[in-house]
């Protein structure tokens, strides 16, 4: 009843135009390969601090939808994916343009996401109340270790390189720590700057880390590439609803692992369609029809990319942790409200909630009918020269770190941090450990320095408290399986190069 009182309330001309324009910068940002939804949200982060809570998070939501959806007209069209969610759209997507069927690919396309996230959000509503009563029991140990969890799955998943990972989720909790200390109030690390006396600004260096440092990435790495769409067939194949009916109960599926995948902290909507589109081939009774234009294999890789969305946001609302990099930064737009996301949000302001619920049914109606009546326009996006684009992010990223206190100090933080992210991607360092590393070192720190003041400076509450304990083995499992992987692949990798130089087979 709550939702459908948030809607109402959302009808509002100025929350619906908050909305739309989210939905058309994050089509934009989607479809043009290079730019994520991550690069586009911290972009944009810093203009909504002069809006309303409702306002703001209405761009927010709108554009964080429309970019994983968006990400997928790229794929299709040209064989690149917009985002990262929409890699394994290109294997069937692709396939199906060439065939002369990019309109049917596009209607599915922009269809299934939309089921995708409407089915997350239905799955937020039913349990994010319940996960929330249950989290109200945690104390100080238990929010120690989950964030210890949340930190180690992002190592497990962050990158292929395991060690790499765990240094960037290392080195953004050392940076984290600079600043004041919560407890015992004294600076640390700051140098005597007063600058740095609240830390370092956690939007100047997503910007920094996100924003500019894709343009510096793209420039040094820059190649002709040919996104002209003029010679694609789109087709006049439509996604009729007796087609809908026959992908209904694959696409069911995904949005079940979709949504389950989104609430592990740091698994993403590349790993959700992964995980779907390889199962679906080898559970499929015509495996060979995958990678060859099967819409099944289309439907549920865009199913499972737009249904992590809400697994993320159960993780964000219930917990206050991040399910993947997008979630941090909203964390870091609702504290900027004043408000702290997790389970104590659903007593205080449990209104921003159901607000924030009824924005993503809004959004995703509103990408339905944008994406069914414009794709083919959207496509003329690709044609865009790059060279303009580095300069619009590069006047964003400028503007909105100063923009966030008028500081040249933000700036040069996010100056700084374009260029550690631009070597981070240059050397494949992973940089969703750094930044979850950054965002989750004040939650381990403080909590387990209230866990030690509470049980008399004894580390007897990490065996003592079931959940606890259940947290730390976890993470430990998840190290441990990772380097176990790691280790196994690169004995794999030097027996073959072994046998190659040898000879043998």
């Amino acid at each position: 009843m709550e939702v459908f009182n948030a809607l109402q309330s959302l009808m509002a001309v100025d929350i619906l135009v908050y909305l739309a324009i989210g939905v058309l910068l994050g089509s934009f940002i989607g479809t043009l390969p290079g730019l994520t939804a991550t690069m586009g949200i911290a972009l944009i982060v810093p203009l909504t601090f002069w809006l309303q809570p409702s306002q703001g998070f209405a761009m927010l939501i709108g554009m964080w939808n429309a970019a994983i959806w968006s990400g997928g007209i790229s794929a299709i069209l040209i064989n690149t994916p917009g985002t990262p969610a929409s890699i394994c759209t290109t294997l069937d997507g692709y396939a199906m343009t060439k065939q002369g069927k990019a309109k049917l690919a596009l209607d599915i396309n922009t269809v299934f996401s939309v089921f995708g996230g409407l089915f997350s959000t239905f799955v937020l509503i039913l349990f994010a109340f319940p996960l929330a009563k249950i989290a109200l029991r945690f104390g100080p140990a238990e929010y120690f270790s989950l964030g210890i969890f949340g930190l180690t799955m992002m190592v497990s998943i962050g990158g292929k390189n395991v060690l790499r990972s765990i240094c960037m989720g290392i080195a953004g909790i050392l940076l984290a720590t600079i600043g004041t200390d919560a407890i015992v109030g004294l600076p640390r690390f700051t140098f005597k700057n007063i600058n740095l006396l609240q830390g370092i600004n956690f939007i100047a260096m997503l910007i920094g880390t996100f924003g500019l440092s894709e343009v510096l990435y793209q420039i040094a790495s820059s190649k002709k590439e040919d996104r002209s769409t003029s010679n694609i067939k789109f087709g006049s194949d439509k996604l009729s609803f007796s087609l809908f009916l026959k992908l209904l109960p694959s696409s069911l599926a995904s949005a079940v692992t979709g949504t389950i995948i989104g609430t592990i902290p740091a698994a993403g909507g590349d790993i959700a369609s992964v995980i779907v589109w390889g199962q679906g081939k080898k559970l499929s009774k015509h495996p060979e029809e995958y990678g060859n234009g099967s819409i099944t294999g289309l439907s549920t890789t865009c199913v499972a990319n737009n249904a992590v969305i809400g697994g993320a946001l159960i993780t964000m609302l219930t917990l206050g942790l991040p399910g993947d990099t997008v979630t941090a930064i909203l964390i870091g737009s609702l504290i900027s409200y004043g408000v702290q996301p997790g389970a104590q949000m659903f007593q205080d302001n449990s209104a921003l909630i159901y607000i924030i619920i009824a924005l993503m049914i809004l959004a995703n109606f509103i990408i339905l009918i944008y994406g069914l009546s414009m794709t083919k326009l959207m496509s003329k996006f690709l044609s865009l020269k790059r060279e303009y684009i580095w300069i619009c992010v590069s006047i964003l990223s400028i503007v909105g770190s100063y923009a966030l206190q008028h500081s040249l100090f933000d700036v040069g933080i996010m100056l700084l941090f374009s260029v550690i992210g631009f070597f981070a991607k240059h050397y494949n360092f992973p940089l969703g450990p750094f930044v979850l590393g950054f965002l989750l070192s004040p939650i381990i720190e403080s909590n387990f320095n209230r866990s030690l003041i509470m049980s008399y400076n004894s580390l007897d509450f990490m065996w003592t408290r079931p959940i606890t304990l259940m947290f730390l083995v976890l993470s430990a499992v998840s190290i441990a399986g990772s380097l176990y992987i790691e280790v196994r692949n690169s004995k794999k990798i030097v027996d073959s190069s072994n046998i190659n130089k040898n000879g043998y087979r």
